[in-house]
């Protein structure tokens, strides 16, 4: 069975919904979830499924020691579910094409640093576009600039607000991501 770490900094939804879906769909465990935010809401979903967490800041998680940590867990694919730290060249390095994150707009549009949640829909919808989705791709050194896995669209309507653009967007990742790193998963060569 592959052992998946999950980085998250919110409430957890994306990382709810992986693990439900890998409850029925059991190719892959979460083995470790990472945060940098000691009151998160994906530490209460940690503890009410059991899985092992780790606090980090800004020291730990540029300190070499943080690859050794999750090495140990031997990871097939480390998930960033709204995880808004720049992932260290090391570890990118360290786990190269092992690291996957979801981002809520059609990349290469509205990525990069400081574009993330309610900001992205802000500025979709500031631009008038028709259509916003969202993006799973690897994490290379640079934000939202890795190679492209997937990505889902959705229609952006007259009347959005940011608040309804993202109950759109966030259906679209809770179905897609989980059955993203399924396919990778079973098509996985370490």
């Amino acid at each position: 069975m592959h052992s998946i770490i999950i980085f998250a900094s919110g409430a957890g939804s994306n990382a709810q919904a992986i693990i439900n879906y890998l409850k029925q769909h059991p190719i892959g465990k979460v083995s470790l979830i990472v945060c940098n935010k000691p009151n998160a809401g994906v530490l209460d979903i940690a503890a009410v499924e059991n899985i092992p967490t780790l606090i980090i800041d800004k020291t730990s998680f540029n300190d070499t020691t943080f690859i050794t940590t999750l090495a140990q867990h031997q990871p097939s694919l480390i998930v960033l579910a709204g995880f808004l730290w720049k992932i260290p060249g090391g570890v990118v390095q360290f786990f190269s094409n092992k690291i996957i994150n979801i981002h809520p707009s059609l990349l290469p549009k509205y990525g990069g640093k400081n574009m993330y949640g309610q900001r992205v829909h802000q500025a979709v919808i500031a631009a008038n576009e028709k259509t916003s989705g969202i993006t799973i791709h690897y994490v290379n050194e640079v934000y939202d600039e890795g190679e492209i896995i997937v990505q889902a669209h959705c229609s952006v309507r007259a009347d959005d607000t940011p608040e309804t653009l993202s109950q759109r967007i966030h259906q679209l990742e809770h179905f897609y991501f989980p059955r993203t790193l399924h396919f990778l998963l079973e098509h996985y060569k370490s």
